[in-house]
């Protein structure tokens, strides 16, 4: 056995080195790169995603809060007018049939009304989830396609 052969770093040669350690830091410098730029993008998407969502509950609740508005303006302009015709009153009989008709009216008005609220709190719902329901597709697309 020779023992130069055995001491020998011919297989050894540092200008290799230097330029594999050189692709591999260009190589790293590169998807530092791109991951940063696909961070900055997808924060730059989630921050219009959260803008649109605030911005539509925000148009939701005065929305919300016209028809509960209006719901109270109505209620009152009928108890007002209940109480004007109550002061009419000739006889307990009319009393109670003005009673009467003045509960049944205001029961199918509450129920317009609860409906009309919930129809427009389904769609304010649907609205404020349509931004993030939206980026959670396009992120799923993009792992689908990747």
């Amino acid at each position: 056995m020779n023992t130069k052969d055995m001491f020998s770093f011919s297989t050894f040669d540092p200008s290799k080195m230097q330029e594999n350690f050189r692709d591999f830091a260009e190589k790293g410098a590169a998807q530092s790169k791109e991951a940063y730029a696909k961070m900055k993008a997808a924060t730059e998407e989630a921050t219009k995603t959260v803008e649109a969502t605030v911005q539509t509950a925000q148009a939701g609740t005065v929305e919300l809060g016209l028809k509960a508005i209006d719901a109270l303006r109505t209620n009152t302009e009928h108890s007002l007018s209940h109480l004007e015709a109550l002061l009419g009153v000739k006889s307990v009989a009319e009393l109670f049939e003005l009673q009467t008709a003045f509960i049944r009216k205001q029961a199918e008005v509450t129920i317009e009304q609860a409906k009309a609220i919930q129809e427009t709190a389904k769609k304010v719902a649907e609205s404020v989830a349509k931004p993030g329901k939206e980026a959670a597709e396009k992120v799923a697309s993009t792992f689908k396609a990747a």
